[in-house]
């Protein structure tokens, strides 16, 4: 039997899969971009969603028709929400992150529980109110966000890890997701409240996602989006399909488990459960 081997960037080529393919356990992939841009009813060109299935390749999927041309994040919650209510287990893969660096937890004296994490956050930085911008809370104009401030020298294992990931208090700089971290936050809550058990958050509700079930993992597009020819798309775009492609060919070539139940060393393994983990990062 054959190892895989991490690549330079932390991941696993799929192609190296590893013991028996299986039955896939999702019979949908959903890959999305994320923009922490402008406030939550902002129609925004980096917000995109494609869709697979097991016997369809990824296909963009657009808003509802209205002056809008793009996604908002409070659509696209309110869409994902939808969907994941559907009894057709589903897996979605988002570029943002999901959790704080260990730091943050010891820096403000906050328990090591990642609902509590979430419902603590939206307090300090309500990002998913009406017209209300990240910059608003950053300056103080809006929300409680000085009481919840992170260094951007602070990073998750899984940053570490992945290799060129930044921190998510890394603001103005290229390749940053700390705006699209503190926007999209609140919305995994709204999606966690709005769903309960039927959504398994992976990895903080375990490694392994129970059958049936619909599951959401933090996903680093640069991982793999090199590894699919471009066509026409764009960066944005092209990010979300190659999470779609990813997570679809993962599944049904067998090699997803290798990732999702990753035989982490018990402190590593307990840092994840608390800061969240890159899938696909090993």
């Amino acid at each position: 039997m054959s190892i895989p081997r991490p690549n330079r960037m932390g991941a696993i080529n799929i192609e190296e899969k590893i013991g028996m393919r299986g039955a896939p356990a999702f019979g949908r992939y959903v890959g999305i971009d994320y923009s922490g841009a402008q406030t939550a009813e902002t129609s925004l060109p980096g917000l995109r969603m494609y869709i697979a299935d097991r016997t369809s390749p990824p296909s963009e999927i657009q808003p509802p028709v209205s002056p809008r041309k793009y996604w908002t994040r409070r659509g696209l919650a309110h869409r994902l929400a939808e969907l994941l209510a559907e009894d057709i287990p589903t897996l979605v893969g988002i570029d943002h992150a999901f959790s704080f660096p260990l730091r943050y937890f010891e820096q403000h004296d906050l328990p090591l529980d990642w609902t509590a994490f979430l419902e603590d956050f939206q307090r300090h930085w309500p990002t998913d109110e009406e017209h209300l911008y990240v910059e608003s809370v950053r300056d103080g104009s809006y929300g409680h966000g000085a009481a919840r401030w992170g260094k951007s020298t602070w990073r998750r294992l899984t940053e570490v890890r992945a290799g060129r990931a930044k921190s998510v208090f890394h603001f103005d700089v290229h390749g940053s997701v700390a705006k699209s971290t503190h926007s999209g936050l609140p919305w995994l809550r709204y999606l966690r409240s709005h769903l309960g058990p039927r959504l398994h958050f992976w990895p903080f509700d375990g490694r392994q996602i129970p059958a049936g079930r619909s599951a959401m993992a933090e996903v680093y597009p640069a991982l793999w989006s090199k590894r699919f020819p471009r066509e026409a798309r764009d960066q944005h775009q092209h990010d979300a399909y190659s999470i779609a492609r990813w997570l679809r060919d993962a599944d049904l070539n067998g090699s997803l488990p290798a990732f999702t139940n990753l035989q982490l060393e018990e402190e590593t393994r307990k840092i994840a459960e608390i800061e969240g983990w890159i899938l696909g990062v090993v």
